[in-house]
This record gives C-alpha cells, sequence and structure tokens, in this order.
C-alpha cells in the first residue's frame, strides 16, 4: 500500500460531472489498496469570477486590509470544489473528508496574494487516512500567525500538494492536468513536440522557470528541496483506465539521471514571449554602478532576468538587462526620473518592448561542448539575431526579436534532434 497525493486543476475540477470522474478515479485508486490525498483547485474560472467580483468594489488603492480581503475570497473557490469532491466520493460509496488550508493547518507568512508555506501539521490527515477515509486538502491557501488566511499566488495547489506530499513523506505525487505530462517544448509552437517519459528536477526547475507552464516553479523548488517524486498526468484519459498503465503514464519528474538522460544533450526549449529589454546608455565605469541602477529597479519590486554590461570607453560604459513587459515602462519613468539624474550627462535610457527569450536546458549539456555554438549557428543560418546571451551548467538563453520566437524554437527543435532521427552532432567533452 503507497501512499499517494493526487492534485487536480480548474479544468478537471470544472464541472460536475468532470468532479464525478475525479471521484471515480480516485475511488479506483483507493480500491487498489493506496492511501489518497487531493488537492483540487478551484473550479475552473472561478478565482477570476471572484476577483472580477472584488474588482468592481475595491478602492483604488490596494492596502494590506484589501489584500487580506481578497484572500479570504479567493479561498473559497477551492473550498467549494473540496466539500463537491468529497460529496462526490462518499456518493462512490467511499469515506472522505476535506480540510480547508487552515484545519490542517498549513502555516504561511503573512504576504497576502503571494504568500510562502512554512510549515505543515500532518496530524489531521494522518488520523483520517488510518481511518479509512480520503482526505481532500484545499489548494493554494493557509493560514499565517494572526490565524489570517492567505493564499500562495495563481498556481499555488501545485506547491500545495507537493508540500503536502513532503509532510506526509508520501511515496509520490501525481499532477493530474489538462496535459499529458511535460513535452520537448510547447506542441502549439511545435506540432511534432515530443512527450517526455521522465526528466530531471534541474531541468523541470530550468524549464518552469523560463517559461514551461506546465507545473509552478514554486513546486518544482519545494520538490527539489524535500525530493518529492513528482509525476505529470492528463485528467482526461478514461477514469477507468488500467490503474498499472496510468500509474505509468505522463512524465516522471525524478532525481535519478541515468545513462539515457545523459544521451539527451538538450530535453527541451522553453520560451517567453512577454519581454522588454532596457539599456542605461553612457554611465561611468566605476564600482558599485551596477548597483546604484539596479539597486533602485530592486526596491521597486521589479524582478530583473538577464543582465549585460559592456567593456569600458573612455571611461563609460553601457548596462542591458530584461524585465517582464508588464514592468517596461514602470522601469523606465522610473530610471529616468531617480536614476539618470545621478549617473552624470551623456547617460540615456533606451528599451524595446517587444522581445523575446529563447532557452534550450538539457543535463547532457554538461558533459558535451559546442551546445551553445551549435545554437547560435542555429539561429544565425535562419537570419535571427541574438541581442543578449546568457547561460548556466545546463541552460543556454539568447534574447531575441518576439516577431522570430516561433522560428527560433521550431529550428532549434530539429537541430538538436528533438523531432526527427536527423540530429546536428555535437561532440562530446574530452574527459
Amino acid at each position: 500500500m503507497a501512499l499517494i497525493v493526487h492534485k487536480y486543476g480548474g479544468t478537471s475540477m470544472g464541472s460536475t460531472e468532470r468532479i464525478r470522474n475525479v471521484a471515480r478515479r480516485v475511488a479506483k485508486w483507493v480500491k487498489a489498496g493506496h492511501q489518497i490525498v487531493v488537492v483540487p483547485s478551484a473550479m475552473s474560472g472561478e478565482t477570476n469570477r471572484l476577483l472580477a467580483l472584488a474588482a468592481e468594489l475595491e478602492p483604488a488603492q490596494r492596502t494590506d486590509g484589501i489584500r487580506r480581503e481578497l484572500d479570504a475570497l479567493a479561498a473559497t473557490g477551492e473550498q467549494a470544489s473540496s466539500a463537491l469532491l468529497a460529496i462526490a466520493l462518499q456518493a462512490e460509496g467511499l469515506g472522505s473528508i476535506s480540510f480547508t488550508g487552515w484545519q490542517v493547518p498549513v502555516r504561511t507568512d503573512s504576504s497576502y496574494t503571494k504568500a510562502r508555506i512554512e510549515s505543515i501539521d500532518g496530524e489531521n490527515i494522518r488520523q483520517q487516512l488510518q481511518q479509512g477515509k480520503v482526505v481532500i486538502v484545499t489548494g493554494f491557501q493557509g493560514i499565517d500567525a494572526d490565524h489570517n488566511i492567505t493564499t500562495l499566488g495563481r498556481g499555488g495547489s501545485d506547491t500545495s500538494a507537493v508540500a503536502i506530499a513532503a509532510a506526509l513523506q508520501a511515496d509520490e505525487c501525481l499532477i493530474y492536468t489538462d496535459v499529458d505530462g511535460v513535452y520537448t517544448t510547447d506542441p502549439r509552437v511545435v506540432a511534432n513536440a515530443k512527450r517526455l517519459k521522465s526528466i530531471s528536477f534541474e531541468e523541470m526547475l530550468e524549464l518552469a522557470s523560463l517559461g514551461s507552464k506546465v507545473l509552478q516553479i514554486r513546486s518544482v523548488e519545494f520538490a527539489g528541496k524535500y525530493r518529492v517524486p513528482l509525476r505529470v498526468l492528463s485528467s482526461f484519459t478514461p477514469w477507468d483506465i488500467d490503474l498499472a498503465e496510468e500509474a505509468r503514464s505522463g512524465t516522471l519528474i525524478t532525481f535519478e539521471e541515468d545513462e539515457k538522460m545523459e544521451k539527451a544533450v538538450v530535453s527541451g526549449i522553453a520560451f517567453t514571449r512577454d519581454e522588454a529589454k532596457i539599456s542605461v546608455l553612457g554611465v561611468p565605469d566605476t564600482p558599485g554602478i551596477a548597483y546604484q541602477i539596479l539597486g533602485a529597479v530592486a526596491d521597486a519590486n521589479i524582478e530583473v532576468d538577464v543582465i549585460i554590461q559592456n567593456l569600458s570607453k573612455d571611461g563609460k560604459t553601457d548596462l542591458s538587462f530584461t524585465v517582464t513587459r508588464g514592468d517596461y515602462e514602470r522601469t523606465l519613468q522610473l530610471l529616468q526620473d531617480k536614476v539618470v539624474p545621478k549617473l552624470g550627462e551623456g547617460t540615456k535610457v533606451v528599451g524595446n518592448p517587444n522581445i523575446s527569450k529563447v532557452s534550450i536546458v538539457g543535463i547532457g549539456m554538461r558533459s558535451h561542448s559546442g551546445v551553445a555554438s551549435t545554437m547560435f549557428r542555429t539561429l544565425s543560418q535562419e537570419n535571427v539575431n541574438i541581442q543578449m546571451i546568457t547561460t548556466s551548467e545546463i541552460k543556454t538563453s539568447v534574447v531575441i526579436d518576439e516577431k522570430y520566437v516561433e522560428l527560433a524554437v521550431r529550428s532549434l527543435h530539429t537541430a538538436f534532434g528533438l523531432d526527427g532521427d536527423t540530429r546536428i552532432e555535437v561532440p562530446q567533452r574530452n574527459g
């Protein structure tokens, strides 16, 4: 008998018929002898509906008091879906009970709308499991030290599920979603993208941080920290699919880096469209200048991604960095109003709000040379100009014009042998 955590997304919980199918699927696992904890999201569209109602009423200035109430409001979506699932399970003849995040309790900090989990007390869950019940725990939410309801931010149910699996030392956490696993890239861009049978946590973490939408990045970080085996699989297969087949389906995210995985130089290609590039030109090339510019940006809670500083010429240099497109205008205004006046005459700020980032990811890059040059050569052959480059041990990212992103993804997918038998050879590093 194994202890398994199931997580179901909003689409999977989108109607009473879908909830009934979730209950039947869970019942199948229970009847096979497993203990099951289920973490459901709110029904599809419900959180947006609730927050839209709040938007009609809230004042222009969003205070912590307003954020507190937004969390109390948004948390009701998961509470409703959990109770409905518990009812559906009882209709299937199973004992079941639903817990809210604060009944478990899932303890968080007090950062309303984006709280972080600090601890989970699994005792209530264990007691109910020992009584033979299926335990449903609301995702996305918890409680702070002052007993206020908090939420973890969009996609937080993934994090809730992994955290609960870690607290219970579950054998596996199954993330049921509307796709059937992790693909080499977005199938909407590359029609012949392939589903991966397995991928390492390191690779999944990179892909999630670089634009892959399959899993929320915080859930992958949590899984890596507490070594929780994860599997991403489809909730739209028939509920009565053979259990052994279902247990092997989807994509396993694992710590096991076997030889077969090492042979795949590049495992996946991720991309983000909503990036913007900002350059501060003609700044003094003196110690602390990067902090003077980027520190002000960080103080405004604006997240910076790729950063490049050019070589000095005549005591001046240029600093370029990327931010999300939503922060572009605010960052430009901040630099022009508060930073540039302190940097001296001749300094100016320019930007481009229409760029994208494309990244190749693979643990096989550790043992192969020439991977980056293959990427650059492929993009050159397609006349795609590279504006910025950043690398790590298992990834290389480039910033390009947004209009070329799909061309870049498709050409790289082919170049690294992800959609066919032809692969541009990458020589193995000696030693």
